[in-house]
């Protein structure tokens, strides 16, 4: 790895409790990640995403647009989606919402697509989940197109064609970052790599490193493809506190709320405290002191050869001033390191 790492934040906008329990309007929700957004770029994080929900513990529905309000109030921070979910969205009008964010900020926006992972948006915009795969195919090219071509001609099932279309406002010469966000499916890697797009990789539980053989294969897919490569980044969840074992306890219960609720939807066995820390210690969250989740992610990055490494910082009602204290402690504490342990690494190699 020759290149700097670039080290972001996401959210959902999860709903968070009050101290007396009661749930914060999402109203509040939405400013509060305003400001959340507004302290990452203060200290330094690379970027910001949003991600779209379309349920009651959630606050985020529209993206793009609490994007641009914190594109008035930042200066240097990448802005974008995690994910935007374009299986039940307009491509077009998606790319226009993109265009206008990204004149707003001064090239700063990016695009993170994907199917989501959630089915609501489905029936609310009117869409089949008996045509997942084709909504989805169908779309990112239509929206890969757009990106790299001024007039576009484009011709499906699930819209309506486009001759020779213009579509405005214009990205300008500097494009527009575009990123897929991929749970670990081959047939997914080789899309993005097809589409000559970047690879956004969501590991949500388990060893990291069982997602390399998807980065192998991304490399193998661009080789016979002949296509340029692109920056790889990875999407996990976790939380930074001043110990350890402040982080874990803090995180917990909000774990268990969210993980619980859920897992009662789909159908999984209970969340346990034993599996938490199972996950915590081995697996994909990364929660701990600076240093823990400092060692932690260099060490993904090195396994995985990535140049990118997002973490969800909110997960489940967690108030929000413990989320500012984690944000603080990544910009100012964690990036730091991070970049430090991988130069040291490069010079000893």
């Amino acid at each position: 790895m020759t290149q700097t790492v670039s080290l972001g934040l996401d959210t959902f906008g999860d709903v968070s409790r009050r101290p007396d329990g009661s749930h914060t309007p999402m109203d509040q929700v939405l400013r509060d990640v305003v400001d959340q957004a507004v302290l990452a770029d203060q200290v330094g994080i690379d970027f910001i995403g949003l991600g779209e929900h379309h349920r009651d513990d959630f606050a985020i529905s529209a993206p793009e647009i609490v994007l641009a309000t914190i594109a008035g109030r930042t200066s240097r921070i990448h802005l974008g989606t995690a994910v935007t979910v374009l299986s039940s969205d307009d491509p077009v009008r998606a790319f226009q919402r993109f265009s206008t964010l990204n004149a707003l900020s001064n090239g700063r926006a990016e695009a993170i697509m994907g199917r989501g992972s959630f089915s609501e948006s489905y029936a609310l915009f009117g869409y089949d989940m008996q045509d997942y795969d084709q909504l989805f195919e169908e779309k990112l090219d239509l929206f890969a197109r757009l990106v790299r071509e001024k007039k576009v001609s484009w011709q499906g099932q699930t819209r309506a064609p486009l001759r020779n279309q213009v579509v405005y406002p214009p990205l300008g010469p500097q494009g527009l970052t575009t990123w897929v966000g991929v749970g670990g499916s081959p047939e997914s890697v080789v899309r993005v790599v097809r589409q000559d797009l970047q690879l956004m990789l969501a590991i949500i539980g388990g060893d990291p490193r069982r997602f390399l053989p998807y980065v192998d294969l991304y490399h193998r897919a661009v080789d016979q493809l002949g296509q340029k490569v692109r920056p790889i980044g990875v999407h996990s969840p976790g939380f930074v506190a001043e110990t350890d074992e402040a982080a874990r306890e803090a995180l917990w219960p909000h774990y268990r709320d969210m993980f619980g609720r859920i897992g009662r939807e789909r159908g999984w066995p209970p969340v346990t405290k034993d599996r938490y820390l199972a996950e915590v210690e081995q697996g994909s969250l990364y929660v701990g002191s600076v240093e823990t989740v400092a060692r932690k992610i260099a060490s993904t990055v090195k396994a995985l050869k990535i140049q990118r490494f997002d973490m969800k910082y909110a997960t489940g009602p967690q108030p929000h001033g413990d989320l500012m204290d984690c944000i603080r402690l990544y910009g100012e504490k964690v990036i730091p390191m991070v970049r430090d342990i991988l130069a040291t690494d490069r010079a000893a190699a």
